[in-house]
């Protein structure tokens, strides 16, 4: 399927610097999108691809980013929501949201919605990077996505990863028909700099000698990347959770009858979307 266009957010790293290597040289334009100008930059420049800066602890960044995607791109063929991490202590971001929902999961909700017309028109594949900290950590409570009552960093991270799944089968719920196709998936425990800014004991893991036991970012990145180039509905089902290619069984909240829907319009309110 070559001459498409893969938009990819937290490329500038880890999982999403990998994928986006992987991606390149097979006739797709690949976008990249990340936190940090100069690294984005670097990892752009050695792929000779299009590239663009966005913090998605600033929800103004989001929109502009989404504007100028949209003049930029006539069509966009996938969609991968990659960006994401673990906090440390409660902050709230200048929008007045706890920040590990934002950059995780309200952020790349209000991309993919911004982005809908194009989207739809390019019959996408919008893929999201959750993980199994949705099983390990995730408590989901619709009445405090934001953690207020009982924060923890794990805790945090483990619920707007269970959103990430939220977000996908909801997505395919209402968008298929559009010709819209989604999935999340697992990538792994990989070693890259994940959780080291943040004050999570999973920081220990990444930091110290543990870490020559972790995955590497290409096998981290390969569903992703399998995601990005398969038949959707043919290779692989629709709106489902993945790990290692294989669906695979998430948080029992994740099949609560109406979550998704809930979590859909809540999350719809807190960015001020219709």
């Amino acid at each position: 399927m070559p001459g498409r266009t893969i938009l990819l957010t937290g490329a500038s790293d880890g999982i999403g610097a990998a994928a986006a290597r992987e991606l390149s040289g097979k006739g797709d334009t690949i976008v990249l999108v990340g936190r940090s100008p100069q690294k984005t930059e670097a990892i752009a420049k050695e792929l000779d691809a299009p590239f663009h800066v966005a913090d998605f602890s600033k929800l103004d960044d989001v929109r502009q980013l989404a504007a100028t995607l949209e003049s930029a791109y006539p069509h966009i063929n996938v969609l991968a929501n990659n960006a994401g991490g673990i906090m440390g202590a409660r902050e709230i971001t200048a929008d007045g949201f706890e920040k590990t929902l934002q950059v995780n999961h309200l952020a790349p909700f209000l991309l993919t919605n911004l982005l809908m017309p194009t989207l739809v028109a390019s019959s996408a594949t919008v893929i999201g990077t959750a993980s199994v900290a949705n099983q390990l950590y995730a408590k989901l409570d619709i009445d405090d996505l934001q953690n207020a009552r009982k924060y923890s960093p794990n805790k945090a991270y483990g619920d707007a990863k269970l959103a990430n799944i939220l977000f996908a089968r909801e997505l395919d719920f209402r968008f298929r028909e559009q010709g819209i196709h989604s999935a999340s998936f697992h990538p792994g425990v990989i070693a890259t700099n994940f959780a080291a800014d943040s004050s999570s004991p999973l920081r220990i893991v990444y930091r110290s000698v543990l870490s020559r036991f972790l995955g590497s970012a290409e096998t981290g990145a390969d569903t992703l990347v399998w995601l990005a180039t398969s038949r959707p509905g043919v290779d692989w089902p629709l709106g489902v959770y993945f790990s290692k290619r294989r669906v695979t069984k998430a948080n029992p909240q994740a099949y609560e009858t109406g979550l998704a829907n809930r979590l859909w319009e809540e999350s719809a309110k807190m960015v001020g979307l219709s």
